[in-house]
């Protein structure tokens, strides 16, 4: 046992550490680099092979370095392989926006939303003009209602859409891109997990043909089961958002709980709770063995050669394991249930083999394990989460008593259990979320074995007895009640500044040492670990200067402004979905990684793409000022009106209105006309915020005021050609241009004149479909940096990998 513990803890840890250390390449070297990299570890393996010197000494560590080398050269060279093989899958470019006639089949778990269908597609044939084109094989696909059916039934105007169905239909694709912001969800890398190269809409009118469904077939078998049972949770119990929470529980489709429900999860510190995680198929898996055994018993007296051919434990440790494989793949395979399976595994091959393991060497194990399955789950929050929970179980003992425990010792337990999980895990969420949830002791103490010993099962039997649904139905809306009173007090969560890395490691660390069961002489000590973590702030700007952010947003404006005290949002952004705003999904969370508060926002005008997230952010921050162009009272909020010649100083940096005027208010302009222009700062430091004036007003600005200049200018409305004029430009004279778009902006903004007049006079811009979230510092206007450059990585969409303009 001592030689493979000395063998396989350094091969695993370097295993581990090669992925990640792949993961963080900006670009993918060729195959022939990785080849030479993984014969070189083959080579150093053969070497090392049979040689283990004795314990201790400078030759062991040497051994052990060996062959943790070996390790990450063999983990870095096949995830690199992987991800050239699979880049080499990618969508051609000359078949972006193209009218492409696919034939294939829908996949996975098709959702309706009330704007449409969502499904993956995969395709069987493909063509551009009647010629055949080569596409990746697995798609997402949209699949929009006729405008006059949205927001009224979700299916309107569409065909039911079911796993299995064979169509032939007009769609057009493009490469997968999303938002690229400081700390943002990293959808690009989602689909690069998921095996998908391409996204696309399905087209239908009058130029097109009209889809057409070929008929139904068996490729999917899975996947069509689990809508089987989706879809009849869905029609069977109500409210849907219930019905939601056990679709998700029993075929992991998290896509069926509301926005809301999510809302309260997250605050209650639950939402482990409501995916199918290791906890969910561990019970189920148990269950399975002790049915199994007490039918491989009951066999056994009609057959006594049946238990002599496979005794009972064995019966039944293979049967629930199969079983519990079984409901890992029908509930989508997810990271949780993957490291369950395996812990899974491992444990009941140990215990037949009669050896035990020292659970840190199992526990590595199992993470390399799902690591050698899919490298890029190291990426994501939940795997290290799910881990470190396990960990954390493993090594302050077992989360539930034994048999033959008083009741009041199981209470005990689960308390003692939930608290040094609360603790430990603070520091990570922190790190990844900006937030922990306070009252997720109190949440999670009844919701844990609510979920897991009453609501889960009686979801799962639903399957087989669906009137059992209607009874876990009921459970599920008794735990909503309760979860919704903790949502609603004051102090539910604490948020704080999302952490740097190596003071989330310390806090971690800090964390750990504080549930081992360690005398507190020595546990006292995390607290020194975490204590810096706590008291972290964000540097802020000096006096007299100010830090800038437009936000990717898509097609619309939001740009978040700092000096030492202070901080002010210009605009909100546009609508994302039926149910969500940009300030939701981007400016809240850019908000509170830097722990910021506004102090004032402004908002340019009316437009949607502008003005969308105001009830959002009015929510979340009610302190704020509000300064705009129009009536807000629809929001119920009290706002000033902006007007040209307003200013004031914050930290020694000027803010100044520059525009509408008083006579721009009589005449009732166009709400475009009628933007709120800001300056921040002055002179060649200054940032210019101009919302979507048009060449008109630019120019009457210009000429009013021949000495403005800019060091930054925000282009006004995202890059149209009716903005960003001339004149507007010559008096300006911007070190920067930032154009704040959507990617293959349906309105073609930037316009190529717009870039054009750019070009002419030397002035670098940038575009944030191409750079991600731009920043910058009044203390150099100068530079300007970009998302997607300073965190490039080779999964992500090749437009946005190029090298920033310089500056003239």
């Amino acid at each position: 046992m001592h030689a493979a513990l000395a063998l396989g803890l350094p091969l695993m840890l370097g295993g581990i550490g090669g992925a990640w250390l792949q993961l963080q390449q900006p670009l993918l070297w060729s195959f022939e680099v990785y080849g030479a990299l993984a014969v070189a570890a083959l080579l150093l393996g053969a070497l090392l092979w049979g040689r283990q010197p004795g314990l201790g000494g400078a030759r062991q560590k040497l051994w052990s370095l060996g062959w943790l080398l070996v390790g990450a050269g063999l983990l870095f060279a096949s995830t690199g392989g992987r991800a050239l093989w699979f880049q080499a899958g990618a969508l051609d470019a000359h078949l972006e926006g193209r009218d492409l006639l696919l034939e294939g089949y829908v996949a996975g778990l098709p959702r309706q939303g009330e704007l449409g269908w969502q499904f993956e597609f995969v395709v069987l044939q493909a063509s551009l003009d009647g010629v055949a084109v080569a596409l990746p094989q697995r798609l997402r696909l949209a699949w929009f209602a006729p405008r006059a059916g949205r927001g009224q039934n979700a299916g309107a105007g569409l065909p039911e859409l079911r796993a299995g169905q064979r169509w032939r239909l007009t769609a057009r694709l493009q490469r997968p891109h999303g938002l690229a912001n400081p700390g943002g969800f990293d959808f690009e890398l989602r689909l690069w997990e998921q095996g998908i190269h391409a996204t696309g809409s399905v087209r239908a009118g009058p130029a097109t043909p009209a889809p057409q469904l070929l008929g139904y077939g068996w490729h999917f078998p899975l996947q069509q089961a689990r809508q089987w049972v989706r879809d009849r949770m869905l029609e069977r119990v109500q409210p849907a958002a219930t019905a939601g929470v056990l679709a998700a529980l029993v075929v992991g489709d998290q896509g069926a709980i509301p926005q809301t429900h999510w809302e309260t999860f997250r605050v209650t510190g639950v939402t482990h709770l409501m995916v199918v995680s290791g906890t969910h198929i561990t019970l189920f898996a148990w269950m399975a063995m002790a049915l199994i055994g007490l039918l491989w018993r009951l066999a056994g007296r009609r057959l006594p050669a049946l238990l002599l051919a496979v005794p009972t434990p064995v019966a039944a440790a293979l049967g629930g394991l199969a079983l519990g494989f079984l409901y890992a793949l029908f509930s989508g395979w997810g990271v949780p249930a993957q490291r369950a399976v395996l812990m899974l595994a491992t444990l009941v091959l140990l215990q037949l083999s009669g050896r035990q393991w020292p659970w840190p060497f199992m526990w590595l194990a199992v993470m390399q394990m799902v690591v050698l399955l899919d490298p890029w789950a190291l990426l994501s929050p939940g795997f290290w989460l799910s881990f470190v929970a396990v960990a954390i179980l493993f090594a302050t003992g077992q989360p539930l008593p034994t048999d033959g425990r008083s009741g009041r010792h199981y209470v005990l337990g689960l308390v003692r259990t939930q608290a040094l999980m609360t603790l430990a895990l603070a520091p990570l969420l922190l790190l990844w979320f900006g937030e922990f949830s306070l009252v997720g002791l109190l949440a999670n103490l009844p919701a844990i074995p609510w979920v897991t010993l009453l609501v889960t099962p009686l979801a799962l039997a639903g399957v087989l007895v669906w009137p059992l649904w209607l009874l876990a139905g009921w459970m599920v809306d008794a735990l909503m009640l309760w979860l919704q009173v903790l949502q609603q007090w004051p102090w539910a969560t604490i948020s704080r500044p999302t952490l740097p890395l190596l003071l989330a490691v310390l806090a971690a660390l800090g964390g750990l040492l504080l549930v081992l069961r360690w005398p507190w002489s020595l546990r006292a000590w995390g607290l020194l670990l975490i204590w810096p973590a706590l008291a972290y702030s964000p540097a802020r700007p000096p006096p007299g200067h100010f830090e800038w952010l437009a936000a990717d947003i898509g097609q619309g404006t939001a740009v978040i402004v700092r000096t030492q005290n202070h901080t002010l949002v210009y605009d909100t952004g546009p609508p994302m979905g039926p149910h969500s705003d940009a300030a939701e999904r981007v400016l809240l969370p850019l908000l509170q990684r830097h722990g910021e508060a506004p102090t004032k926002v402004l908002i340019s005008h009316i437009d949607s793409d502008h003005a969308s997230g105001i009830a959002t952010l009015a929510r979340a921050h009610p302190q704020a000022q509000w300064l705009t162009s129009f009536d807000t009272q629809p929001w119920g909020l009290s706002s000033q009106r902006c007007l040209a010649g307003q200013s004031w100083v914050w930290d020694g940096v000027p803010f100044r209105i520059l525009h509408p005027g008083p006579d721009d208010y009589a005449a009732r302009r166009p709400d475009n006309a009628m933007s709120c222009v800001l300056q921040v700062g002055q002179g060649a430091a200054s940032l210019l915020l101009p919302g979507d004036i048009y060449v008109e007003e630019e120019t009457r600005l210009a000429l009013a005021q021949p000495d403005l200049r800019a060091g930054v200018l925000l282009a006004a409305h995202h890059g149209s050609r009716t903005s960003s004029g001339p004149v507007w430009l010559n008096t300006l004279q911007p070190q920067w241009v930032v154009i704040q778009a959507a990617h293959r902006s349906r309105y073609g903004h930037p316009h190529p004149q717009v870039l054009a007049r750019l070009q002419e006079r030397g002035i670098p811009w940038v575009a944030t479909p191409l750079c991600g979230a731009a920043w910058g510092s009044s203390q150099r206007p100068d530079e300007l940096h970009c998302q997607r450059q300073q965190r490039q990585r080779y999964w992500q969409h090749p437009d946005g990998r190029g090298a920033l303009p310089a500056p003239p």
